[in-house]
């Protein structure tokens, strides 16, 4: 079979985009998934995209990371609304359904806003914060984030968790505003250049733990910058956006 794919990145978080609205692509096939993000015998990415048909929205975004684990992801998130529209299934306003619920999103001056899920449930600990944002997330914050071993020390908390384990997001404060994040994923099991729900993770639990009073905050990655505002109510963190660059990179074919 030849697949037709797109690939798209945001703030380096980097998917293979599939339109499977005819569902013809065998997503329950592990070997093709593993192929597929296969960064020497594949295309190359972080994790695998498809769009879908859906009876109550736009359309269904159906997210697998690189081990073939399904789940929700925030950048993926802004690159299916970017793809979405890029096969004119949606203009600039749309409401999707993806792992965790519906999501509306919108796109202005190429910036893709998605509104995440609501957070009602944080585990605040003497060294961390661990928040549900779509996917699980541990938030740590460390000194000299640029020098931390993220790759060692995520791997091991990731795995102290009972399944399916957590990603793991460490964060330096720049300023009363902005916190640097690096963050080992799940599923992908490296660091990668960004993380969308942990970025939207670290904003809730830095002004959880009063290291920031803003409802708006920006999160510099590895792959460039992220916004993240919220609404607080009651401990609720309500219409939480995240907000940043979704781009085509390129597309092409290959034999599975």
């Amino acid at each position: 079979m030849i697949l037709s794919f797109h690939k798209y990145q945001g703030t380096g978080n980097d998917f293979v985009m599939i339109d499977n609205r005819n569902q013809v692509f065998p997503k329950n096939n592990l070997s093709v998934l593993h192929k597929l993000c296969d960064r020497n015998f594949g295309v190359g990415a972080d994790g695998i995209i498809l769009i879908e048909n859906d009876a109550t929205s736009d359309f269904k975004m159906s997210y697998f990371n690189a081990d073939g684990s399904e789940t929700f992801c925030g950048n993926g998130g802004r690159c299916a609304v970017a793809f979405a529209k890029y096969l004119k299934i949606i203009n600039s306003k749309t409401t999707f359904s993806a792992f965790d619920g519906p999501h509306y999103a919108e796109i202005k001056n190429n910036t893709i806003s998605l509104q995440m899920i609501d957070v009602n449930d944080i585990k605040v600990s003497e060294n961390s914060v661990f928040v549900y944002t779509g996917t699980q997330h541990h938030v740590e914050m460390v000194d000299a984030l640029d020098e931390y071993p993220v790759f060692e020390n995520g791997k091991k908390i990731r795995y102290s968790y009972d399944a399916p384990g957590s990603n793991v997001n460490f964060v330096q404060k720049i300023d009363d505003t902005t916190f640097r994040v690096r963050t080992y994923e799940k599923g992908v099991e490296n660091e990668t250049l960004a993380c969308g729900t942990g970025v939207t993770a670290v904003a809730i639990a830095m002004h959880k733990i009063n290291k920031t009073n803003s409802n708006s905050i920006f999160l510099p990655v590895k792959g460039g910058e992220l916004n993240v505002t919220f609404e607080v109510e009651n401990d609720s963190y309500t219409n939480v956006f995240l907000k940043g660059p979704a781009e085509f990179v390129f597309k092409g074919s290959i034999e599975i």
